[in-house]
């Protein structure tokens, strides 16, 4: 792993490669690369959100309905990596389904870190759907080392959100109709104490945090490969009036993989958030 940007300041000399441009980081310099910032950078909304999404060169997001074919090891190291420095995971039912949803586990190479910062051991993982058609019989529900959160709207079929509960896993309502309003699932966490919030997608579901004005960063992974098809982009549903600006806060590289991070742009003024619509993701 090496850091193109911010350029190092023995990159610009003619001296040696710094330190760490030819091997592999360590859990410590990825997950300080990756920290949250501190709070007083945080929306209103009480929370950060973070977005973890991997694209191809040709902008495909999956390939065959997934994921992994495109991700790599180094890849997968900032995904493990972003994980554990979260509260919580947030995902659209079908990508749960497609990709095979466990609960997080506790990692002990980050378990000193996530005490220090008053974090439960592992990150919950919070389902968003509208119907609740959910397998409650996986273990991501009935046996997690955190409660499986399971967002959805106040007119979800009652009997759904009692098999949800008789599972185990904690319903939380963020939004008056059949969906969820992206801007009050923020919230609803942030309430629960689940502040530092990682997003998974899928494309339709950081489409709709993304149009609701609520996305704060986005960690991008460019992996060096090309699919063709028609896989969709990171991001799918309705368009923004005005595209919304971000700013690079770094970008590192792995065997021809790319790992960037931009977060909002603070420093210009932006539009209101688009009239949010209810997310279904799925049944």
């Amino acid at each position: 792993m090496r850091r193109l940007f911010p350029v190092p300041v023995t990159d610009q000399t003619a001296g040696p490669a710094p330190d760490g441009a030819d091997r592999e980081w360590s859990l410590a310099e990825l997950a300080a690369a990756y920290a949250y910032p501190e709070p007083d950078r945080w929306t209103g909304t009480g929370a950060w959100l973070r977005a973890n999404m991997v694209s191809t060169l040709d902008g495909a997001a999956q390939h065959d309905g997934r994921s992994q074919p495109i991700s790599g090891a180094a890849d997968m190291r900032v995904f493990g990596t972003l994980r554990a420095l979260a509260d919580v995971v947030i995902a659209g039912a079908e990508t749960v389904r497609q990709e095979g949803y466990r609960p997080a586990r506790s990692r002990a190479g980050f378990a000193e870190l996530r005490e220090a910062a008053g974090q439960r051991p592992a990150p919950a993982i919070a389902v968003v759907s509208a119907g609740l058609e959910l397998d409650f019989s996986l273990p991501l529900y009935t046996s997690p080392l955190v409660p499986t959160l399971v967002l959805t709207g106040a007119a979800a079929p009652p009997d759904r959100i009692a098999a949800a509960e008789r599972a185990g896993a904690r319903v939380v309502i963020a939004g008056d109709g059949v969906g969820v309003d992206p801007a009050r699932a923020v919230e609803a966490l942030a309430a629960l104490g689940y502040t530092r919030l990682l997003t998974e997608g899928g494309p339709r579901l950081l489409g709709q945090f993304i149009a609701s004005g609520v996305l704060d960063e986005l960690c991008l992974t460019i992996s060096p490969t090309l699919t063709a098809g028609g896989a969709q982009r990171i991001a799918g549903g309705p368009s923004v009036e005005v595209p919304r600006r971000f700013v690079l806060e770094s970008l590192l590289e792995e065997e021809g993989f790319l790992f960037s991070r931009y977060r909002r742009d603070q420093d210009r003024s932006a539009p209101g958030p688009a009239a949010a619509t209810g997310l279904g993701f799925g049944r």
